[in-house]
């Protein structure tokens, strides 16, 4: 998409030079809220474009290609929001760099992995070493083509080099002085007209600063006449870095980092700043001041407040939340004192009232809160004894404590729930290292008892009383846990920061230790499984994770296990980033399993017959209008694509799991792909189960799941299990209405819980006796809690049938 300011200050840069060249490129606006901007194709699937593309002549085409020159990359044109258009012609800065560039000699029809990549030299020449077939291979590489988005290297005459090759990488993945050293090999130093050209390419390239550099030793250097030329360009271009650096903080400020964004706004430069974007400064500043007052009279009120309680023991426990809200009370937190706060000086209240809203607010949220103080503290001791039920090691030492929150005024599944949502993780960190803080080297038992290790890295101001975005990252071989973590928050820097995009955007980062020593392939086995859902949910009991945005992303190998793992367990994911990986065995059976999973697929052209193995896969998704993104880099081979990292953020940020889908469709070929949002499955017919070691099945039958749930509180599973059980929350039906639940075409009769979930014993007794009536179970709903760890969306019940 194109910027207007942009375009201005092309227009005042470019006036009087002759144009280099003009996009021809459209804006494509996706439904969940993307743009895409290149020369677009309609194509009828990717099998048919990398294996023959004679065979698409006069066929459907529901696949979008968009090609920006650095990749292509395919959507269904079911995911169009508007029929793509043109966008403002722009004139785009391309220098072309003389390279003595081989003409012929050998192709490069595959890259393997990357083993070392030399720096740029200020001609913009490198030597990039790759593993092939025969051996390590070294490719002397030229840049022969710079634009703002892009560099196309191409293989350059040399004795230690034969190859031919074409391939593209983006340009803000070139350092900063190395690019302008190359950019500036290209223009007379001495004209003004062409050193512009070099602040019009960073202007496009968004390199603000770089570009006012440049005009203010243009004027420096060439005297008044040039200085006043360029002046309406060098305010404009303030402007552009002020708004920039607005938003910047505005990105932070929605992950969390508030001291960090207040600081800022602090010291937020004003020179030659625009009225308008200080004014929104200013604005932002006066919220920072207005929550910190807010919270200041909140805990000055309650302190008034209690002094008036004459019950001591009422006066202590009101005292644990005061030091709770003390402690924690913030930016991310104030909302739950809503209710308080608009009636804590209602003098028609008693305080004893005012306190209760503060309390119950405190522990279940302001939607929540109650005038009534003893039901409010009995909140406060449930609070704990939830902690204790689901921290404790035994069944006899869970049902003594689950006995004594049932004995609470406040034991409802409703509170219950809510307390479980509100509460601090259950278990505590250990102590980050000093040099690293956010840190975290973790462990824990996984089947059998293994020890499954893993990492965490939290972003800045982490605060386990806001839910945070989650990526779990899998290494491939020869790589690391730790490795990963470092592409997503970047390496650690001098003074214990990361620089990296997950710092920036406020997501928890958690690496598991998911291979076996010197593994080389993925095996689709239930200990690669465990490791990375083991890891997961000690993660849940360790960290506040929103657990409607975790996302499963993996390089290489790891990408293969992301494949299978994300479509054997599509309620657990927000999203799936397989990064040059493989679809196989099972992942072919289970593509449907992809209908409400979004994935973003990152591929690179020159990476083997990856494209043409997965294509087939691929068309399914693409062709029936699935969520997912497939990217595919021009001449590129088996890497990492860093390059891609600011679009993943992007999509990652538009995308949350729904857990509660209306409707759904899954299969089952392995014991332990069993659960599937609201439906456990067991007892699977033996015919219809492949394990890996088993690979390839006789038949390809599997067992196949489908359930329903309508509006008027019925629910419908077909399944080929032998067993099913329908998990059920208030967030998919109501319980104080009749349930109606069909089980393979069979009516199943609910029988009333001995929990009567906030109904008294004469309004159970007053229900029509042949009513179908579903009862919330404390039990229930704690065992889910302690055993999938989300805190987000447990379940109040459960039907076998």
């Amino acid at each position: 998409m194109t910027n207007p300011d942009r375009l201005a200050v092309a227009a005042l840069l470019l006036s009087g030079l002759l144009l280099t060249q003009t996009a021809h490129a459209v804006d494509v606006y996706l439904k969940d809220g993307r743009i895409l901007n290149g020369k677009i194709a309609e194509i009828s699937g990717l099998a048919e474009r990398y294996t023959n593309p004679m065979l698409s002549a006069g066929a459907v085409r529901p696949i979008l290609l968009v090609d920006d020159d650095l990749r292509r990359t395919f959507v269904s044109q079911r995911l169009l929001q508007a029929i793509p258009t043109a966008n403002a012609t722009e004139t785009i800065e391309k220098f072309a760099v003389w390279q003595h560039v081989r003409q012929s000699g050998l192709a490069i029809a595959s890259m393997g992995p990357i083993v070392r990549i030399t720096p740029f030299s200020e001609y913009g020449r490198r030597i990039l070493t790759i593993n092939t077939p025969k051996g390590q291979v070294n490719l002397i590489q030229g840049i022969t083509e710079l634009t703002p988005t892009y560099a196309k290297l191409e293989g350059l005459v040399s004795e230690q080099s034969k190859f031919v090759s074409d391939m593209r990488i983006a340009t803000n993945s070139i350092p900063p002085d190395t690019l302008d050293k190359i950019l500036r090999g290209q223009v007379d130093e001495n004209s003004p007209e062409e050193r512009k050209r070099i602040a019009s390419f960073y202007v496009q390239a968004e390199m603000y600063e770089a570009a006012t550099k440049e005009l203010e030793a243009i004027a420096e250097q060439f005297g008044d006449a040039v200085r006043e030329q360029l002046e309406p360009t060098v305010r404009l271009l303030k402007q552009m870095s002020s708004r920039r650096l607005l938003k910047e903080l505005e990105l932070r400020r929605d992950a969390g980092q508030h001291t960090f964004v207040f600081a800022k706004l602090k010291t937020f430069p004003t020179e030659g700043v625009a009225g308008e974007i200080l004014q929104q400064v200013s604005d932002m500043i006066a919220k920072f001041d207005n929550e910190i007052a807010r919270r200041d009279l909140i805990l000055k009120t309650i302190d008034g407040l209690t002094a008036k309680v004459e019950i001591e023991a009422d006066r202590q426990k009101i005292g644990v939340v005061r030091n709770e809200l003390q402690n924690h009370l913030n930016f991310n937190t104030l909302d739950r004192m809503t209710a308080f706060l608009q009636f804590a000086n209602d003098e028609s209240m008693l305080p004893q009232e005012r306190l209760a809203l503060a309390v119950s607010g405190w522990l279940v949220g302001s939607d929540l809160s109650i005038r009534n103080l003893p039901v409010a503290l009995s909140m406060l001791e449930i609070r704990g004894l939830v902690r204790q039920y689901l921290t404790a090691p035994d069944a006899l030492s869970r049902s003594q404590v689950l006995e004594q929150i049932r004995a609470q005024e406040a034991g409802s599944p409703r509170y219950v729930a809510r307390l479980v949502r509100q509460m601090l993780p259950l278990l505590d960190l250990p102590e980050a290292a000093p040099d690293k803080p956010g840190y975290y080297a973790l462990s824990v038992d996984g089947p059998g008892g293994m020890p499954i290790p893993y990492w965490v890295q939290v972003p800045p101001e982490y605060d386990p009383l806001r839910r945070y975005p989650v990526i779990v990252t899998l290494n491939g071989a020869g790589t690391t846990p730790e490795q990963q973590i470092d592409w997503w928050a970047g390496a650690w820097q001098e003074g214990g920061w990361r620089a990296g995009q997950a710092s920036r955007y406020g997501y928890i980062v958690v690496a598991p230790q998911w291979t076996s020593e010197h593994q080389k392939s993925y095996d689709f086995s239930d200990r690669e499984h465990g490791a990375v859902l083991y890891a997961l949910r000690d993660a849940y009991r360790r960290f506040s994770i929103d657990t409607d945005r975790v996302f499963l992303t993996g390089h290489s190998m790891g990408g293969d296990a992301v494949w299978d793992i994300g479509l054997a367990h599509p309620d657990l994911w927000a999203g799936v980033i397989p990064v040059v990986a493989t679809s196989d065995r099972y992942d072919t059976f289970y593509w449907e399993n992809a209908e409400l999973l979004p994935f973003y697929v990152v591929s690179g052209e020159l990476d083997g017959d990856k494209m043409v193995k997965n294509a087939r896969d691929l068309d399914r998704y693409l062709t029936r209008g699935y969520p997912v993104t497939v990217v595919e880099y021009r001449g590129r081979g088996h890497e990492h694509f860093s390059d891609e990292i600011l679009r993943l953020f992007d999509w990652m940020g538009r995308y949350k799991r729904n857990f509660f889908p209306k409707e759904f469709k899954a299969k089952s070929m392995r014991p332990w792909d069993n659960f599937f949002w609201w439906v456990e499955l067991a007892d699977f017919p033996a015919r219809n189960m492949v394990l890996p070691s088993d690979w390839p099945p006789a038949s390809g039958r599997v067992v196949e799941t489908t359930a329903r749930a309508t509006d008027a509180n019925a629910i419908f599973v077909t399944s080929g299990a032998g067993r099913v059980t329908v998990w059920l929350s208030p967030e998919m039906l109501n319980f104080d209405e009749q349930v109606n639940l069909t089980i393979n075409g069979k009516r199943v009769t609910t029988a009333a819980s001995a929990d009567p979930g906030g109904q008294s014993d004469s309004d159970r007794r007053n229900r029509p006796s042949r009513l179908r009536y579903v009862e919330p179970d404390l039990e229930i709903l704690l065992e889910d809690v302690r055993t999938r760890g989300d805190r987000l969306h447990p379940f109040w019940a459960k039907v076998e049938g």
